[in-house]
């Protein structure tokens, strides 16, 4: 019998995993009381069906909320953020209730504020991080719309809204090139994301010609004072970058501070290319060459998403590629 995911209940589970409903609800709310081979099966009875404890049970008449979570991996030194806020604000114009959470780099973290948005019957959860397959399993077998930002998945759980990022760094390659570069240093961090505008620079540099760029693998979350680090060791390598690209513009600002308190001129000794068009990529001086990346764009087209599903309308496609632009300024 197939089980309507809308409206399953302790029961369903209980069925499954051999056991009363009475064990289920203790599992839930204190498994350490639970027997290990009974929790192991309450557990796996859980995830093949998709069920979700209903913390707003005899809470609302419709079982509906208008609560959206919005999960961020921090709040410092992120490159999203002015699209987070954008995000919050329309949300919050349109009578929703925002509840922002703070991954940080654990994916467990990640699972339990999820669960935590499905257990009040969120009405979307909005992910700007990558999650487990069992988790991307769990939420396509939930009846909360779903929206991936800041990505472009070939699979995406539900809504995907985001960029190429493999086109950036292509992107990126070519401007170095037609700008008569030779040497870029690449800073970026171990993030998918990251790796992914990587190897579409290097592949694309590679066919145009160049020689292979020089790198450097910095730690999340990325913060301004890694720039002096990543300066210091550039100048040890054999052949001095003549344009270093990096993974954000705080990095960015960062480094051409460091390069001139060391006396080099930007761009004409040392040119900088940041990622984000974060607000100071405009107001330093020199003025960063970044990569923007309209945010606004993204919050009105996830609230669409949002309102259209509301309507009852069946969305056609699950993609919406916003696109992205290189800002050439005086850094490079």
């Amino acid at each position: 019998m197939k089980l309507d995911r809308r409206n399953l209940k302790l029961d369903d589970v209980a069925a499954r995993a051999g056991v009363s409903a009475s064990t289920v609800s203790r599992y839930i709310n204190k498994p350490s009381v639970v027997a290990e081979d009974t929790a192991q099966r309450i557990q796996s009875a859980i995830d093949a069906i998709g069920y979700v404890p209903n913390l707003v049970a005899g809470g609302l008449a419709t079982q509906k909320s208008d609560l959206v979570a919005v999960l961020i991996p921090h709040l410092t030194s992120t490159v999203f953020s002015d699209t987070i806020e954008a995000m919050v604000n329309e949300l919050s114009a349109s009578q929703h209730v925002v509840m922002l959470g703070v991954t940080g780099l654990q994916l467990e973290r990640t699972r339990e504020l999820v669960m935590a948005a499905l257990s009040r019957r969120a009405a979307a959860i909005i992910l700007t991080s990558e999650v487990t397959p069992d988790l991307r399993d769990l939420l396509r077998k939930s009846n909360t719309s779903v929206i991936e930002i800041w990505d472009l998945p070939t699979e995406p759980i539900d809504i995907a809204i985001g960029f190429s990022h493999e086109a950036i760094g292509e992107e990126i390659a070519r401007f170095l090139h037609l700008r008569g570069y030779c040497r870029p240093h690449l800073v970026t961090s171990n993030a998918s994301r990251a790796r992914r505008r990587r190897d579409g620079l290097v592949k694309t540099w590679a066919e145009l010609g160049g020689v292979a760029p020089t790198e450097d693998i910095i730690e999340l979350p990325v913060k301004f004072g890694q720039a002096r680090g990543v300066f210091a060791r550039m100048k040890r390598l054999e052949a001095r970058p003549d344009v270093v690209v990096c993974g954000t513009d705080l990095l960015a600002q960062g480094l051409i501070i460091e390069a001139m308190s060391q006396g080099l001129k930007v761009p004409d000794d040392l040119a900088v290319v940041g990622f984000g068009n974060a607000t100071v990529a405009g107001e330093m001086r020199p003025t960063i060459t970044s990569v923007d990346i309209d945010g606004k764009r993204i919050a009105r087209e996830a609230i669409a998403m949002l309102r259209r599903r509301a309507e009852g309308e069946v969305l056609t496609s699950s993609l919406v590629d916003v696109g992205f632009s290189l800002v050439a300024r005086e850094s490079a």
